[in-house]
């Protein structure tokens, strides 16, 4: 059978009801004739001109907030690729043949995005359910023409306080958002100086979330040429797991000062978690690094495996010490502990989940992933090799969980 060819063109203007595409700049790109139709402006006076040159806000109506309100839904679509449905919106019209002359409009309108190829938003499709006669009911009796200009009012009162609900709530998201900035910064501060050796980190929260999360990442300097670091992860996204996520990560940075090997800091720290509500099911993965004898020692509990990057350009997966993770037993047993050498000019890169695993996925085909984007980047100076894992790795539009992400030039 041959394949259907289809003149979308022509499908797109025959659409019933108003639909508009817009380039991300909020500049009409094309309209269908239901739209023209309705708006009373032709292809030439709409195409290539900024949406608000097109349609300017009412002069003669200080409280009017339709095109500020149409922006900030658009503007959001841009910022967020995803669709933005709007309130019911009073938008007055120019009338194109009586200047000056103002034409009510009560509008329903939709915003969603058109992706491109690297899922960034190229297009805002625009569709507007026009409801102005039902609205004003005109042809009614009078009696009728009276209730319809009742409900007009009543609509339009609720539309704005519609509005000003959300205008609070987006002034309240913003102070959360301003509030989660400063305790991320201060659970996750810059990692201090590794002596003469480089590391990197990444820090990415979930989309839709907070930019706080139960991710974490630590360094610990310990006696002689030797470090601590370790990436754990805590059920849950928000305020409340990255609270959780504070105090374990303070109570196992502590644990690796006074400990002889990252198990016995993973059996310290399983024996606080249990008096710590959230903290079950978490998972952890601790390494020692000592560059006098050229070995990683490390501990896992439930996390996914290191990876160790050689300098010959082959990976391996650091997956001989693996238990579960904290509060999965009963009882606090002791933890494995395994050690490699190193050589030097290798890397170490240690995640959380976020980084490698999909719904949709095997585990095995995400540490794949994570390999062939080691391999392929892997000369890169550090911190251009974590950003390139971030854009192998990671959905362009953001990922569902949040990862942390550590790599360490050995």
């Amino acid at each position: 059978m041959g394949k259907s060819q289809i003149d979308y063109a022509t499908v797109f203007h025959a659409l019933p009801g108003m639909v508009a595409l817009l380039t991300p700049d909020l500049v009409y790109a094309d309209a269908n004739e239901d739209f023209l139709r309705l708006t009373g402006r032709t292809r030439e006076q709409l195409l290539g001109r900024y949406i608000f040159d097109v349609f300017p806000e009412n002069p003669n109506d200080p409280a009017s907030a339709g095109m500020r309100e149409t922006q900030a839904s658009m503007q959001r679509v841009v910022a967020t690729g995803e669709r933005d449905t709007m309130a019911l919106l009073r938008y007055d019209i120019e009338d194109p043949e009586r200047p000056g002359h103002w034409v009510e409009h009560y509008w329903s309108p939709v915003n969603a995005p058109v992706l491109g190829p690297d899922g960034r938003v190229v297009l805002i499709l625009h569709r507007v359910e026009e409801i102005t006669e039902l609205i004003h009911a005109r042809g009614e009796t009078d009696r009728d023409s009276s209730r319809a200009r009742v409900l007009e009012a009543e609509l339009y009162t609720r539309s704005r306080e519609l509005q000003e609900i959300n205008e609070r709530l987006r002034r309240a998201q913003e102070r959360d958002r301003e509030v989660a900035l400063a305790l991320q910064a201060a659970m996750l501060p810059a990692p201090p100086p590794v002596g003469h050796h480089r590391a990197a980190v990444r820090y990415r929260p979930a989309v839709g979330t907070l930019n706080v999360c139960g991710d974490w990442y630590d360094l610990v300097d310990l006696p002689g040429d030797r470090i601590a670091v370790a990436v754990g992860d805590v059920v849950g996204h928000g305020l409340e797991a990255a609270c959780v996520m504070g105090q374990l990560r303070s109570a196992l940075s502590a644990a690796a000062r006074v400990t002889d090997g990252p198990a016995r800091a993973l059996e310290a720290l399983g024996l606080y978690a249990r008096h710590v509500d959230g903290a079950e099911s978490t998972t952890v993965v601790k390494i020692f690094i000592d560059w006098g004898t050229h070995t990683l020692t490390y501990s896992c509990a439930g996390h996914p495996p290191p990876a160790l990057l050689h300098p010959g350009g082959t990976v391996v997966f650091l997956d001989q010490a693996t238990d579960p993770p904290l509060g999965a037993g009963l009882e606090n047993v002791s933890r494995p502990e395994a050690s490699t050498a190193f050589a030097e000019g290798a890397t170490l890169v240690l995640y959380s989940d976020g980084l490698i695993e999909r719904r949709t996925e095997d585990i095995d085909v995400g540490l794949a992933r994570l390999a062939d984007s080691l391999v392929h980047h892997g000369r890169a100076d550090l911190e251009a090799l974590a950003d390139a894992l971030l854009a192998d790795l990671l959905p362009p539009t953001g990922n569902t969980d949040d990862t942390a992400l550590v790599l360490i030039r050995l």
